[in-house]
């Protein structure tokens, strides 16, 4: 009876401690997945933060339209008051370039 009542307390202890491996092991997936997702969402928010900063029109000096600003830079050229090249410089400053 003392062989029978030893390999049943054996069973017990190892099925318990098998039942509590798994759990734990359960629960540190759940953590890495939740640390995975908010890894994921926080270089997401970085990346749309990035995309809205360069869709973002570059502030204009003295807070004209930077369109108004090409086309009376145009206008200069036109009246051969600016080069080519700085209708070029002015033009790419404007636009942030």
């Amino acid at each position: 009876m003392g062989l029978l009542r030893m390999a049943a307390r054996t069973a017990v202890v190892a099925g318990t401690a098998s039942a509590t491996a798994g759990a734990v092991q359960h629960r540190q997936q759940q953590r890495y997945a939740q640390q995975d997702q908010a890894a994921y969402e926080q270089q997401v928010a970085q990346q749309q933060a990035v995309a809205a900063q360069q869709a973002a029109p570059a502030p204009a000096a003295g807070g004209e339209d930077p369109l108004a600003q090409i086309q009376k830079l145009g206008a200069l050229k036109e009246q051969g008051l600016l080069s080519d090249e700085e209708f070029a410089a002015a033009k790419a400053k404007i636009l942030g370039l």
